[in-house]
This record gives C-alpha cells, structure tokens and sequence, in this order.
C-alpha cells in the first residue's frame, strides 16, 4: 500500500502527517509531466533573482521530467538529458542533471494529451561572444513513441531568436512567444532601414511578441505588434488567444492579460488593468491557464523576486475586467473578480508567508475539481538558543507560535509536487521535496475538450488585405466608457443645422506610429536622441483625417504595426488625453471601438463585450440624411457618419496634410462653412515627408519630424520684407531677435530671454540652443562688460525677508564694511513649450494667434511645431538619422 503525505489541516498550513490512504486509481494512471531544478545561486551562493521585465533570462540547472503514474512510487524519468549527453551509450546520474548545465521551462501539453510543447536552452558556450550563445528553443516530446525534437529543425533558423512560452492552437499550429519580430523586421526594411529586433520600451533587451508557425517549425508569423512583451500565451475554449502584455507605452503600466484571435485580430484588453495592488505591493499577472468550468488561473508576481514561487489567483473573466470593475451587462455585481486560487494563508508581502509559495498550478479535467501543484510549505529556523550550533540548527514547520515569535526566521523553500482535492480539503505529496532541488512547473497530460476553431470575421476585406490595410472605425470620441461627455448631447453635436463646425471641440484624428528602438549593436541611439521625456522614445505619424460631427472615425490604416491615435482641435494640437496603449491591424481587419476613456476610469472599456453600449446609435433611418445634414449624403439604419461618409466616397485613406472641408452642412438651409488646409506644401524649409507621400499616401508613408532637420530651420528662415528699393522694411526672422549677439556681433541678451539659434547648447553639446531653451527651465541671463551672464538677485525665504550668509552657528557674516552678506541666487525662466502637448505651450503659440507675432509664422508651420510638440517634442524619430561617431 502507498505511504502518501498528507494535509489533514485547513490547506496551506503547515503541519504535515503520514496517510496510508489509498491514491485514487484513475488519478494515479494519468501520467504528469514537471520541470525539476537545482536552486539557482550564484557564485556566492545568493539565490539568483529572477524577472519578468527578461523573459529569455538563463538559469541553468533544470530538467523535464515525467511520472507514469501521478504516485510517489511511480519512477521519475528525465527526457531532456538525452539531447545534450555525448551519445546515446552514456549514462547519466537522473539526480545529476543539473550538472549538464541547461535549462527548461514553459511546459504545455496538448489537448489528446499525447505531447509535451517546452521551451529549453543549451548550456552556455565557454568564451564564446553574447551573439554566439545557444539560444531558446521550442521543443516537443511525444508520449507514446517516446521522442523528443525541436520543432524548427534548421540550426540557423532555431537559433534566429529567443523562442518561449509555446502553446498548441486548435489546428495543431503553435502560438509562442519570441524576438524574431519577423513581420517587424521586413517592414523596417520597406521603410529603407536596417532589419533588427527592436529592445522593449525601457531599453533593456529584445520585446518578445507573439508568433504562430506549422507543427514542423515552417511558415513562422507575427501576430502581435506590442512595442514591449507579450508572454504566456493560453488558447481560450472559444478559440480566442489570451496572454500577457506589458503595457509601456509612455510609461510602466504593468502586465496585464490581453486577448486576440489567433491571426492577430480583435486585439483587446481582458482582464487586469487597474488590478495590480495587491496588499500594497505591485503584482502582475503571468502563466494563465485555463480551468474546466472555463475560468482562468494566473500567477501573480512581482516583477523581480528571488523566491520560486508566489501565489496563484483564479479570475472570474467573464464577468469582470478588474478585480472590481463588473463587465457593463453585470454592473450590479460587487465582485471580487478575483480570489486565492487556492490557498487563503499565502502571504507574499511579508517575510513570512503561512501558506508557504505555490510555483504552478495545474487544474485536472476529470470533473473532480482537483488541482496539481509544485508548493513549499513555510519553514522557519528553530528559535535560537546559547547552546545551538549555528551549522546545525533546526527546521521547523511554521505553526501559530513560531510565526508569533520575535525575531523567527524563515527556512529555505523546499518545494514538492502535490495534489490538492477540494472535496476532502486536504493535499497529497506526489513527489516528496528535496533539499537543494524544486520542482517548478507540472502538468498532467490527460485529455481535454478541444478548443473552438478560431473562424475569420465576416467583415474581414480582401481588398483591404491586398494593399497591407485594416480598418478602424470609431462610433464617437465623444464616447467615454459609455457616457456621453458632449454638453448638449450627441444629438446636438452631430446635427450641422444645431452646431456649427467652428463649434465642435475635435476636429481631426492623428495617427502616430511606434518607432522600434536597435540595440547599439545595429546603431548607437544616445540620450540625447530623444526628446525631454525619455519614455514617449520616437515617434512616427501615419497621417491625419477628419473627425465627423457625430465624433465618429473610420480610417484605412497600415496593417502590423503599433499605431497610437490622438484627437485635435482646429489648430492641430491634441485636446484629449493620450492614448497610452498600442493599437494593431492586420490585413483585412476591420476593427470597431465604441469611444474612448480616460487613463484612471475604472469602467470597461477596450473589450467590446464588456462596454456600456455606443452612445452613438447612427443614423434614424435608412434612405434619408443623417438629421440635420446635407442629403446628398445618404444614410443607411444604424450608420455612423463615418461610415456613410466612407460608403459613398470610397476609400477612407488618412492624408500628410490636415484638410478641413465642410461636407456635412446642408447648402439648402445653412451657410457651408470655408474649407481649410495645413499642408506640407505651403511650407518654404525641409518637409518630415517624400515629396510623393505628400501627394498621394500609402501604406509605407511616414511623417518623420527631426528638430535640427525640420524644427530649427524654421527659426532661421528669413522674414525679412523689403521695398520697392530693396530697403529693409522689416524682419521677423526668429533668430534676429532670439540670440545672443545683434547684427554687429555685439553680445544681447536675447528676446525674451530664448535663444533659438543653431549654436551647441552649454548644458548638452549633442544637442542645439534652440531645442535647449524652448523645452527646458533656465535661468535669467543679462550682460556684464560684455559678457552674458547669469543673473544674480538677493535670495528670500518663504516670507518674503531677504536671505544673508550665516556661519554654522547661524550667526550673521559681515563684510568688511560690516554689513551682512547677502546670499545671491538666479531667476528661473520656465520653459517655452511643453514636450508631449501643444495646446500646454500657450507661451509659445499666443504671441503667433493672439500677440505680437500674429503671422509671422504661417498655419503650416505652426502645425509643423505642434504635431512635433504632441508627439515628445524629440530631437530625432529617426534613429537612423542619429550622428554617429
């Protein structure tokens, strides 16, 4: 009979007894499959730290592992160790694998649960360079014929990325994640750069993004676009893709879990976005998968930990977007969306946790409810005596007295592989833990249902897809998580006969690309390259168009690439928030977003079947004009003003320049308002754009705006006007008056105190004066003899009294007239323009609307500025336009 190590008490707490209860006979025949390791330490013996922010990071020592039979008894057989042993004649100590020097993780088995997908690496090759090392290889091993293969044969091909986190789909293709950023890659050379695997947002290392390829390793494609990782990816019963995305765009939103379908389309938040603090610490969500009654299990972590393990959550997704936040058909519900997995005790906040740390967490589908999992129970040191010898002190299980002792100190984690079974509330050791080793990943390879084949949409465009394009229809901007932010109401904003076009807050869309940022082994891209704030990185725009009076959008846009959009007002500066996640098409799609939402709204939005319904219901009727509007454009039940503006015009491309033409007025009735245009062409410098993208758009156009390429040379174009004798009549040249020197080299105090010419900045020499003193504070200058100095002025305390020298017994410092000292101090000057928003750089633009540069600059260029301004204000978009030593 079977010796099994049982919890009688509550689970998760810590007090283990013998069992010779007899396992389960249907349980014990599933064979399992689990990833056991050495403990990670270094050189000095620490506990390595792992993180999430490195997905490819290399902790050698593991191995894969399956149990015949779910039982103590049953053998445990390595099946990883064959592949980097000298020949098949070798033999290999099964407790010495850690000694090969590889590793393994990422264990999913496919649903007639006959195979094993894994991710594993080669042990490191001494001496060799960082780019020669073996990389992450997606593996498979069948069951019952016993093989084991890489599943991309070619060496070359295998080793072209960092291949993780592999998943079966439905029709036997596999999902993964890596930094081959294929689709990436090859538009990077159709925009005439270099091909490389751009670095995630903060810099650190290649972003590993989501792939498909064929069972045997061939026809490998991008699917995901995210500008930082996308991880873990899990294949929902209804076919859809659900995975981790880390959300950096401007800034370290966390990992959340996203969903899509297998091609990529109907990219959409799921679960997670504001649910992140837990117990005041930040947690993310990792290593979903599913459960028989269609949940979903994740991990949660922090980003960095030396702990292998933590806690599990199970999230009620269907009914939830955050752990609070009901989806809009179930707003009454209180929730949590979120609970304990599986055990209550576990406390990963504090330096010990009662329910000790779960690993994973693997649910068996046979209708029973139990769960297999990899756990170490709390341990602490026994309380310390005169007597103990440090070298051989006592471990104990942790109970309610040790953990209320001051000063009691936690064990090392000892983790074992067990089975959880809720109806009896207990758990029983599958196999029992090891000093020195953990068992990390499990799972059981029994079979399971099938998941739905994902089916294109019905609205997908061939044509569409022949020209590299998708397509974005907005149903209103006005639309904000379901409530309707116009003050008379959508209705009055929509109908031309009640609000006027001068009338409507937003009048066009821009849409910005993401730059993928090379590694300096491509390009040596510097601090200096970027713009103020380092986290809006570079930033390309696509194009511009119309926003309709209803609020609504519908655009043809570049498939496979992280766009961004922003809403402007008549000027061309961005009125709403930034949109702060990135948006991706693929060829064909059409994708629909009811409105928008604001950064801290804790109401669904970005999953459509979890948003309040469009405030916007479109056209009355089919037949007639929108109400209110021209009637030569006719609407269709339900339509949009986009879409009947699209329908009937054709395509919906966005344009270079911003073009205003009032089509929606009724002539008949009302005075049409004056068409309008910023163009590129109306300019007199160096234009962001080719001269053909400039007349007719493409999918590959690109606005590239650099400040010493397309910036300065506005302040030093001449505006000079003359008479009819060639007498100087004025100049309103910007750096005629904004520069330090007058016209006979004399040294000034420039105006306003702005120096915008092209001379290195004192306080960046990579970087020219004018970016400098339009961005950033500086201080008041004035001339001394000649000299253009720092202003000083006697320094005040908060009250207002004058500040003066003191010795360090605060006594006063006399001079040696005997009079105080006054301390002297410099005036700030605030800078000019703000980086990432124009319409906040009123002390720039007013004196060119309201002031006393009223058309000094044309429309053009001030749009120029402003979208340059919007974008991050960056000194290059271009790392490639960088200067290189």
């Amino acid at each position: 009979m079977l010796i099994a190590l049982t919890l009688f008490a509550g689970c998760g707490e810590s007090v283990v007894s013998q069992s010779n209860e007899e396992p389960d006979p249907v349980v014990v025949d599933i064979p399992i499959a689990f990833i056991k390791r050495a403990l990670p330490v270094d050189d000095d013996g620490n506990r390595v730290q792992t993180d999430l922010r490195r997905p490819s990071q290399f902790i050698p020592g593991a191995a894969l592992f399956i149990k015949k039979r779910a039982a103590v008894s049953s053998e445990e057989i390595n099946i990883t160790d064959r592949v980097f042993l000298a020949s098949d004649s070798d033999t290999q100590d099964p407790t010495d694998f850690a000694s090969l020097q590889y590793d393994v993780k990422d264990l999913e088995v496919s649903y007639d649960g006959t195979r094993l997908l894994f991710a594993m690496r080669a042990p490191e090759i001494e001496n060799a360079d960082d780019d020669e090392q073996p990389t992450w290889n997606i593996w498979e091993y069948d069951l019952p014929s016993d093989t084991l293969r890489r599943i991309i044969a070619s060496d070359i091909v295998a080793e072209a990325g960092e291949d993780i986190s592999p998943v079966y789909l439905p029709d036997g293709r596999i999902v993964f994640s890596s930094t081959r950023q294929r689709t990436n890659q090859a538009i990077l050379i159709d925009e005439g750069k270099a091909q490389y695997s751009g670095l995630e947002e903060s810099l650190r290392v290649p972003a590993s993004v989501l792939h498909v390829m064929n069972p045997n390793g061939t026809d490998i494609t991008q699917i995901s676009f995210n500008q930082s990782h996308d991880l873990d990816p899990l294949v929902l019963p209804n076919g859809k893709v659900l995975f981790t995305r880390w959300d950096q765009a401007v800034g370290d939103k966390g990992m959340h879990l996203y969903q899509m379908n297998p091609d990529g389309s109907q990219l959409e938040i799921m679960y997670g976005r504001h649910s992140h603090d837990f117990d005041g610490s930040n947690q993310h969500f990792i290593k979903s998968r599913t459960t028989p009654d269609e949940q979903v299990i994740v991990a949660v972590s922090e980003y960095q930990r030396t702990r292998l393990g933590g806690n599990f959550y199970r999230l009620n997704i269907n009914d939830f977007i955050d752990n609070e936040a009901p989806v809009a058909a179930n707003d009454s519900a209180t929730g949590p969306g979120q609970i304990p997995a599986l055990f209550n005790t576990i406390d990963t906040q504090s330096p010990l946790s009662p329910g000790g740390y779960v690993s994973s967490l693997y649910p068996l589908f046979d209708g029973s409810g139990r769960q297999l999992f990899t756990w170490s129970q709390c341990r602490v040191y026994a309380p310390a005596s005169a007597d103990d010898n440090p070298e051989e002190r006592k471990i104990l299980p942790c109970s309610q007295a040790l953990l209320a002792e001051e000063g009691i100190e936690a064990a090392p984690e000892l983790y074992g592989l067990w089975m959880y079974d809720p109806a009896s509330n207990t758990q029983q050791v599958i196999a029992p833990p090891q000093e020195g080793f953990a068992y990390t990943e499990v799972v059981s390879m029994e079979q399971r249902i099938f998941p739905q084949d994902y089916v294109q949409d019905e609205n997908y465009s061939n044509e569409l897809a022949e020209q590299g394009l998708g397509r974005i229809h907005i149903r209103s901007i006005y639309d904000v998580s379901g409530e309707d932010i116009t003050p008379m109401g959508i209705e009055v904003m929509a109908n031309p006969a009640l609000t006027s076009p001068q009338q409507r807050p937003i009048r066009f869309v821009r849409v910005v690309k993401s730059v993928s940022i090379p590694d300096d082994d491509i390009i040596d891209v510097e601090r200096s390259d970027f713009g103020p704030s380092r986290n809006l990185l570079m930033r390309e725009m696509i194009g511009y168009a119309m926003v309709e009076p209803d609020g609504s959008v519908m655009l043809d846009l570049p498939a496979n690439v992280p766009l961004s959009l922003s809403f402007l007002n008549e000027a061309g500066m961005r009125v709403t928030p930034r949109h702060n996640n990135w948006i991706q098409l693929v060829p064909g799609e059409i994708k629909t977003c009811n409105g928008c939402h604001t950064r801290d709204s804790r109401l669904p939005h970005g999953r459509l079947d979890a948003e309040y319904p469009s405030i916007n219901s479109g056209a009355p009727s089919t037949g007639g004009p929108h109400p209110g509007a021209n009637p030569s454009l006719f609407a269709d039940l339900g339509e949009t003003m986009a879409q009947t503006r699209a329908r009937i015009a054709g395509s919906a491309y966005p344009s270079a320049d911003i073009i205003f033409e009032d089509v929606w007025t009724n002539p008949a009735s009302d005075e049409v308002a004056e068409s309008f245009s910023y163009a590129y062409g109306d300019m007199m410098t160096t234009i962001p754009i080719s001269q053909s993208c400039a007349q007719t758009w493409t999918n590959l156009c690109r606005i590239v705006v650099n400040y010493p390429d397309h910036i300065q040379p506005l302040f030093e174009l001449s505006r000079q006007t003359r008479d009819e004798q060639g007498m100087l009549v004025s100049d309103h040249t910007c750096v005629s008056c904004h520069s330090s020197s007058d016209t006979d080299g004399l040294t000034r105090v420039p105006a306003a105190q702005l120096d915008l010419t092209n001379q290195p900045s004192l306080d960046n020499a990579d970087q020219l004066m004018g970016f400098r003193e339009l961005l950033f504070n500086d201080v008041e200058v004035e001339v001394v003899e000649g000299v253009l100095l720092d202003k000083l002025v006697q320094a005040i305390d908060g009250n207002g009294n004058p500040i003066f020298e003191t010795d360090d017994e605060g006594e006063l410092i006399l001079d040696t007239e005997g009079n105080p000292i006054p301390v002297l101090t410099t005036i700030r000057v605030r800078a000019t323009a703000r980086a990432g928003s124009a319409a906040a750089s009123s002390a720039f633009f007013s004196p060119f609307t309201t002031g006393s540069h009223q058309g000094w600059l044309s429309k053009a260029e001030l749009r120029l500025i402003a979208e340059w301004l919007d974008v991050g204000a960056q000194y290059y978009n271009n790392p490639f336009d960088t200067p290189q030593d």
